[in-house]
């Protein structure tokens, strides 16, 4: 009893290890990485591919570099781009993941400014042919002209360093100053952004920052919906251009309700703009909804949007993101379904995601929908109840139960945790973290193991000693599971017997020198112990170059004569492997053998003298065995088995070769041979099989004229065998001295 108590403690106190780490007590980065790793294996495995047609990257890609100009482009270029896009191709709106902090002087604006404040101040016909060419020189106007009154969303950065510098300028907060007072919610914090220009922002319809969640392994997984700066709320790119779509409804959070049992919850859960929610985690943050790998949305290089070399049709009515895949620009990123993985396609998969959940499509482009899954801070709470469900259930269970009910127990609780992790993710798109659950049942089910390997081996191995020298050493470590249930005392038990021989074996070995003859039998014995052995079967013992095995015992086989035939006709088919790899290039003869099974109730147990014992059985059934394997030479096949082993035996074709009665027997026998397994025996064999059952029946039935037609046919079908020239003689004999009317058909054989 009290190695059991001290195996039910330390269960218990590694399930209390994992709940400490899913309630965030603490964190153990081994787990919290593991976590990422199934994620990631996840999102790989359910991600409906494909190409969604709704979002097109604008790609400021290397060729576009090379055709244009080197980034950043001046604002001219970029105000014809964003003209062409709306004028030409009709597009519903466009979002830029690049940033447009600097002024643009290319040109030549601030130089000529200086000449009309300076030098030629008093040149009137310079300041007027100025003053009227000037606004076509003021890129920066002209750009921020053409975004004016457009569906245009800007992009900008936030930065969280030390000392953060304020380049620009960004939108109002999308939430004001103490929305979420009183709420301890774990908002992204930043302290300083790279903005736009000033004129850009107040002309563009929206902007939202573009930053992403790098988790600690460097993977972006998340992006903050809304950020915090300065106790304020900033919302992502991906958000901003899906309410400017939506006619910029308000911004508002949602929150679950609060019960006894989520005191301290702050139980910000959503976020909803309009008709549209966006389930977001404990920091605000929404898991990005990855479509598949790179190429999930259509790119367009913008150097084709410049020169007008883009069909209409692939652009109008779509979202169309401008960003870059161009390495220099630096903004690649590693995620689950990439390790050099776009920004910009990050922005699109999640503004995907949030049209999914609008029901947004596209009637010529129709797509397999990408949910934004959900891992709401409740979910904490679900797999702390799991973790302590499963973990107290394992720790009181795994003990109690043997090594194999306590490996199904640990392989039940592997698949019932990751079936329900698996299943809330499929059919409600939510994240049930599953890697604490999954070492937790490990750590429990190998600490029991080796507990018990440790503690309790000793008693084994003390049965081991007992029983090694009787049981065959393969069969032992499963009797040590349970030793009460084993006794070495004989008793009469329902088992299947095997006996095998070589043909011819004293001529063979007479033909080898000593050295060959013994890596000739240690080859052969070997191979089909193995066989054996494999099949489940107990290895009796070796008599020169037979072998003696039975099914059934010491271990209950329900199924002992099924598992006897398969290793005859296994042992068949290795030693073909024999004679093709070993014995033919060595130059050894050729060896065959005959296989004999019978199955019955006979002796088994530890039989012998005081001065050598061995665990084996004894019986008519074991006598008859040893006789069916000789009868194989009479026949010519390669294994005989009884009526009894046919009959307890399925899954195989067997054909009957005679009815015989054997020496020490009076009463006659039907033999039969196993041609293979239901299914692998070929047609030919199938159609000689009916011929020789009818054949057979013209035997037993005296019709001798039909019975030698039969053979004849049968002798073309397979000239070799020699079961047939055997009926052949017979049948002539039979002619000369006939039976008579009470003849049964039965062969008797007066030898071993």
């Amino acid at each position: 009893m009290k190695p059991l108590l001290v195996r039910f403690a330390i269960g218990l106190v590694v399930a209390l290890f994992f709940i400490g780490h899913a309630a965030r007590v603490y964190q153990v980065g081994l787990i919290a990485q593991l976590d990422n790793i199934i994620y990631d294996a996840r999102m790989r495995l359910t991600m409906p591919r494909g190409v969604d047609q709704r979002i097109v990257i604008l790609d400021i890609d290397e060729r576009s570099l090379q055709e244009v100009a080197r980034w950043p482009w001046p604002r001219d270029v970029m105000a014809r781009i964003v003209k062409t896009l709306f004028d030409k191709y009709q597009v519903a709106l466009v979002g830029f993941d690049v940033v447009f902090a600097e002024a643009d002087y290319s040109s030549g604006i601030r130089s000529l400014d200086a000449l009309a404040d300076a030098d030629l101040k008093g040149v009137a016909e310079f300041r007027e042919v100025y003053q009227r060419l000037r606004p076509t020189l003021d890129n920066d106007g002209l750009f921020a002209e053409a975004i004016k009154g457009r569906p245009v969303v800007l992009g900008y950065y936030l930065s969280s360093e030390v000392d953060a510098k304020r380049i620009a300028a960004i939108p109002q907060p999308v939430l004001p100053k103490g929305t979420f007072s009183g709420r301890n919610i774990a908002f992204t914090t930043w302290a300083g952004y790279g903005g736009n220009l000033a004129q850009f922002t107040d002309n563009a319809a929206n902007a939202g920052h573009f930053n992403p969640v790098v988790d600690f392994d460097g993977v972006v997984r998340r992006v903050p919906m809304i950020a915090q700066l300065d106790g304020a709320y900033y919302e992502a790119l991906s958000l901003a251009m899906v309410r400017a779509i939506l006619g910029d409804p308000k911004l508002e959070a949602g929150f679950a309700s609060q019960g006894l049992l989520q005191r301290g919850y702050a139980g910000l859960e959503w976020l909803k703009a309009g008709p549209l929610t966006i389930p977001v985690d404990e920091t605000a943050s929404a898991l990005v909804p990855y479509r598949g790998p790179k190429g999930s949305f259509p790119y367009i290089s913008l150097a084709d949007v410049v020169a007008g070399r883009v069909a209409p049709e692939q652009l109008k009515g779509r979202m169309a993101l401008v960003g870059t895949t161009a390495p220099g620009l630096l903004d690649l990123r590693s995620t689950p379904v990439g390790n050099v993985y776009p920004g910009v396609e990050i922005h699109a998969n999640l503004i995907a995601g949030m049209l999914d959940r609008l029901g947004v499509t596209l009637s010529d482009a129709p797509h397999r929908l990408a949910y934004i899954p959900e891992r709401p801070a409740y979910m904490l709470g679900a797999e702390v109840v799991m973790l302590g469900v499963v973990g107290v259930a394992l720790a009181l269970a795994i003990p109690l139960l043997s090594a194999l009910w306590a490996t199904v127990a640990g392989l039940a609780g592997l698949v019932g945790v990751a079936g329900l992790s698996l299943g809330v993710w499929q059919q409600a798109s939510m994240v049930l973290p599953l890697a604490a659950s999954l070492l937790m049942i490990a750590a429990l089910y190998t600490i029991n193991m080796a507990y018990g390997y440790f503690i309790e081996s000793r008693s084994k191995r003390q049965f081991t000693e007992l029983f090694g020298q009787y049981v065959p050493p393969e069969l032992v470590d499963k009797m040590a599971e349970d030793p009460e249930q084993y006794s070495m005392e004989g008793k009469s038990e329902d088992l299947t017997v095997l006996f095998s021989d070589i043909v011819g074996f004293t001529s063979i070995s007479e033909s080898l020198e000593p050295r060959e003859l013994a890596l000739f039998i240690n080859e052969y014995l070997t191979s089909m112990s193995l066989v054996i052995r494999e099949h489940g079967g107990t290895l009796d013992k070796y008599i020169g170059d037979a072998i003696m095995a039975f099914w059934g015992a010491p271990v209950a086989d329900a199924n002992h004569a099924t598992h006897g035939v398969n290793a005859a006709l296994r042992m068949q088919a290795e030693l073909e492997r024999i004679n093709r790899e070993v014995i033919a290039p060595k130059g050894w003869p050729q060896i065959h053998i005959g296989v004999g099974l019978n199955s019955g109730v006979m002796r088994v147990g530890d039989m012998g003298s005081k001065i050598r014992r061995a665990y084996t059985v004894m019986g008519d059934p074991v006598n008859l065995g040893s006789r069916l394997e000789g009868l194989t030479r009479e026949y010519g096949v390669r294994i005989l088995v009884g009526e009894e082993t046919r009959r307890r035996a399925s899954g195989f074709v067997f054909r009957e070769i005679d009815r015989v009665r054997v020496k020490g027997k009076d009463e006659p026998v039907a033999i039969f041979e196993p041609l293979g397994r239901e299914g692998e025996v070929g047609k030919s064999h199938i159609e000689e099989m009916k011929l020789w059952q009818q054949c057979l029946k013209q035997y037993r039935a005296q019709d001798w004229d039909h019975a030698d037609m039969s053979l004849l046919n049968l002798t073309r079908m397979n000239p070799q065998a020699k079961l047939y020239k055997e009926f052949v003689e017979r049948i002539a004999a039979l002619r000369q001295a006939p039976p008579g009317p009470g003849w049964d058909g039965v062969t008797a054989f007066k030898t071993k």
